[in-house]
């Protein structure tokens, strides 16, 4: 299973920054100690132009040259850097590329990506670019040169806070279905409409999180017949996430990541998936969920392959 990654592209934090960059490395470390069948791949750059598919030339000018002004940048809550410019277009690559090889492999990975809080004209919450809204739109543009077909996406956001951006850059666009289930008290305080909204209590655990998930991926399944998943696959929704409120087990989580995995093959839609947020005190914890989803979907990844004509 091809996972794409921007891990040599490391964003410089000042000391003491609450952003956990660190868990990549350990990701890797830790596929590569127990996953040989995941083949961990440079990110390819995000363009200009696949960017502008999601976002306002404005915006992306501004981030580049590093005119953007500090309002901006502290909503995001990263200081800029010409690193921090070169990840977030990889980073925003990397989902582009499992999309790519999701839709003639089945199954593929974004070792980070899954920021969800970047609308077309500004970022939010370690967000800079929205790698998902990037991604369908340009999915939907090759198929169409390709397929003269309309691609249909669905977003599935599991993520514990609310994709407020992914929501924004697709209000009224039929082709694309967004799915968020996430805590209801959570940041982003002030939330956007996706298309299908659940929202859970604090302390909301294993039990009735999944029930939740079934209810709504039943509700997605009658409402759209999409054509791709993006799975935003958060490790944030762990009982011991510093910013999370929920309190998913490691099985739960697991169970989770089966539940959409499992939707996707019995309908043979292809899904590419993104690590999302995680940021447990105990940053093993936060890396030990990322690779829980690791391995059941190169569970389901095998199942593709044998398959295959």
């Amino acid at each position: 299973m091809r996972a794409f990654n921007s891990a040599q592209f490391v964003l410089p934090l000042p000391p003491g920054h609450r952003f956990p960059m660190g868990r990549y490395a350990l990701l890797r470390e830790g596929l590569e100690g127990s996953l040989p069948e995941v083949r961990m791949l440079e990110a390819p750059r995000a363009s200009d132009g696949e960017l502008a598919l999601a976002h306002t030339p404005q915006w992306i000018a501004a981030i580049s040259d590093g005119s953007v002004a500090p309002e901006a940048m502290r909503e995001i809550g990263f200081p800029w850097s010409e690193a921090m410019v070169e990840r977030s277009r990889r980073s925003t690559g990397a989902t582009i590329a499992a999309c790519r090889t999701a839709l003639t492999e089945g199954v593929a990975a974004n070792m980070a990506g899954g920021t969800h809080h970047a609308s077309a004209s500004k970022g939010g919450g370690f967000c800079v670019f929205n790698d998902a809204a990037v991604a369908a739109r340009l999915m939907q543009a090759e198929q169409g040169r390709r397929a003269r077909l309309p691609l249909r996406v669905a977003v599935i956001d599991l993520d514990v806070h609310q994709g407020n951006g992914t929501a924004s850059i697709f209000r009224n666009d039929p082709s694309v279905f967004t799915l968020s289930l996430h805590g209801a008290r959570n940041f982003p305080f002030r939330k956007e409409a996706s298309d299908l909204d659940v929202e859970l209590p604090d302390g909301c655990g294993d039990a009735d999180y999944l029930s939740a998930l079934e209810l709504a991926l039943d509700e997605l399944e009658r409402r759209f017949t999409p054509g791709l998943l993006i799975y935003l696959a958060g490790a944030d929704p762990f009982k011991r996430d510093r910013l999370g409120r929920l309190k998913l087990s490691f099985d739960g989580l697991e169970a989770r990541d089966r539940r959409v995995f499992d939707f996707a093959w019995r309908r043979r839609i292809p899904l590419a998936f993104a690590m999302a947020g995680g940021y447990a005190s105990d940053i093993s914890e936060t890396v030990q969920v990322q690779l829980g989803t690791f391995r059941v979907a190169t569970e389901y990844w095998r199942r593709w392959q044998n398959a295959a004509p």
